[in-house]
């Protein structure tokens, strides 16, 4: 039997991108994007992307990639096809870069039940923008499935999938029954590279895309239930003074003395 696996990802602001690049305009609270350095996926997605690819190596599947958001460049997003899933589904609308978490897992929710059946959903842990980790937790409280979070190894086996997560006193071992959500964290292990082969197969697949207006949702469904009050870069003020001596025993002394001086010691 074919498990059919969905695999949601983001493309983000390259985490790797120098401070001096970082731009936010603060009126309208939206990151401006660094010229010159391409987006991303997001790094924990790709962990999910692995976990999908592992179990399609050791089990008949079928491994989707849906992702949701505008101005995607399709190199970056033809990454996880190079890697070795099958398709790749865009959901590419100007409106979802005025979504919270809610709208996104609500509409990702909706996505996935337009695609058809689906027994397993992975997701990374939290994207590496905004970090709230809200997402893969709406999306299986929408669809009205069970979640595991955090896993660090995902195993697919007849009666469901058994998943490996850190907890405070080691290991924990959790498992549940199809359909489910996991969440993958880092700890699973680095994403494999795309091989010359899958390279060449991913210029010829065609990504499927649809707008908001293709799964009929309605704008009242989408009013954002997390207010951003403020996005702003923090100022930071140096004040550098070196200290000297006549050699390295008088310098630190001084410094000693300097450090007390501001209470530090």
């Amino acid at each position: 039997m074919t498990i059919n696996i969905m695999v949601c990802v983001k493309q983000v602001v390259d985490p790797e991108t120098p401070t001096s690049a970082f731009k936010v305009c603060r009126d309208s609270k939206r990151v401006i994007p660094a010229i010159g350095i391409p987006p991303v996926i997001n790094g924990f997605d790709e962990n999910a992307i692995e976990a999908a690819l592992r179990i399609k190596d050791s089990s008949d599947a079928h491994v989707s990639v849906l992702s949701l958001g505008s101005n995607f460049v399709l190199d970056v997003m033809k990454k996880p096809l190079s890697m070795g899933a099958d398709e790749l589904i865009l959901i590419d609308d100007k409106l979802t870069e005025y979504f919270d978490p809610y709208a996104t897992a609500y509409v990702l929710a909706e996505a996935i039940k337009m695609i058809g059946s689906f027994d397993l959903i992975l997701c990374g842990r939290q994207a590496s923008d905004w970090d709230q980790a809200q997402v893969p937790m709406g999306i299986a409280e929408i669809l009205g499935i069970p979640i595991l979070t955090l896993a660090q190894r995902v195993e697919y086996t007849e009666n469901g999938i058994i998943v490996e997560k850190p907890i405070t006193t080691g290991v924990g071992i959790f498992e549940a029954l199809l359909p489910c959500l996991v969440s993958v964290s880092n700890e699973l292990g680095e994403p494999r590279y795309p091989t010359l082969r899958g390279i060449m197969s991913a210029s010829r697949k065609t990504p499927s895309i649809y707008t908001l207006n293709d799964l009929s949702i309605e704008t009242d469904a989408l009013l954002p239930k997390l207010e951003l009050i403020d996005l702003f870069l923090p100022e930071r003020e140096q004040n550098i003074e070196f200290i000297e001596g006549e050699d390295d025993a008088e310098t630190g002394r001084k410094l000693a003395l300097r450090l007390r001086e501001e209470n530090l010691i």
